[in-house]
């Protein structure tokens, strides 16, 4: 495990590859960077004589949680900038899915001097998309602080993960001010209201609009309830520089990953397919 000190917090990451061009891939969900997919996808992009980090955001895998910022992809977004920043990896393709795709834009937005170029897939929107994630991410914390404190919050299964890999996590969440942390978790929360020219929570369309840089954006699938295929649109409409692909799967990819037997393999198992067309962009678009 290599870790990195940035923004105070003790963030775990793994470079793929000694040289060449730098590239962030960032995961979803609370999600690690071991999970299956993730790693696979690098060592694909890495093979081709280019660097890859991968990283486990704040509150995912072996980094520290964190509770601060507007937001927690705002949180993640600066922490990863940071990152490349403390790695000395120069302007980097930030790179990532579903929640990832949020937290990649949101670096390439905030720190332009660290994004060479954008790659994003599964952006989530619509009305029901982004409501329902704010209240994936935020509603069971808050309501185990409001109802029994921080300890039922640090028995909560979602952190579970953070909590046993990275053991310190517990006393921080018990460490946390109950009435500063619901005002958190609702702040957080209220981040994913849909808003009248904000596409993306946290991103107003009008800075989407000045982010001058190589970008593509892989269309989502029309049976996708939470990424939804007008999203990906509009995003690649906003973005002056962008392209919209199609991805390398079909239209169910997000449902077929869902199944009982594909759960088995996970969310990013085919995520690997993405790198012949993340490859191609780039060998046209970047130098």
């Amino acid at each position: 495990m290599t870790r990195a000190t940035v923004n105070g917090l003790s963030v775990a990451y793994e470079l793929i590859g000694e040289t060449g061009q730098p590239w962030a891939i960032t995961p979803g969900g609370r999600y690690s960077k071991d999970t299956p997919g993730v790693r696979e996808l690098a060592q694909e992009i890495a093979l081709t004589g280019r660097r890859v980090l991968i990283w486990d955001r704040p509150n995912t895998g072996e980094s520290d949680v964190s509770f601060d910022g507007a937001s927690e992809s705002e949180m993640q977004a600066d922490t990863l900038a940071a990152l490349i920043r403390h790695l000395d990896l120069g302007p980097t393709v930030i790179a990532g899915g579903s929640g990832g795709s949020r937290v990649s834009l949101l670096t390439a937005a905030r720190h332009r001097d660290v994004t060479s170029g954008l790659a994003i897939w599964w952006l989530s929107g619509g009305i029901y998309g982004l409501m329902s994630i704010g209240v994936h991410y935020g509603s069971g914390s808050f309501t185990a602080a409001w109802n029994d404190g921080m300890e039922a919050v640090a028995a909560l299964p979602e952190w579970s993960e953070p909590i046993s890999r990275n053991p310190g996590n517990r006393q921080r969440i018990l460490d946390q001010d109950r009435k500063e942390f619901l005002a958190t978790m609702e702040r957080w929360m209220s981040v994913y209201c849909p808003r009248e020219g904000e596409l993306v929570p946290g991103l107003p369309d009008d800075d989407a609009r000045k982010l001058d840089i190589p970008a593509l954006v892989l269309r989502s699938g029309v049976s996708d309830i939470h990424h939804r295929r007008e999203t990906s649109e509009q995003i690649a409409q906003l973005l002056p520089r962008a392209e919209l692909k199609e991805p390398p799967w079909s239209d169910t990819e997000w449902n077929d990953r869902h199944t009982p037997e594909a759960a088995k393999e996970g969310l990013f198992f085919n995520w690997p397919k993405l790198a012949p067309v993340l490859l191609e962009w780039a060998d046209e678009n970047l130098t």
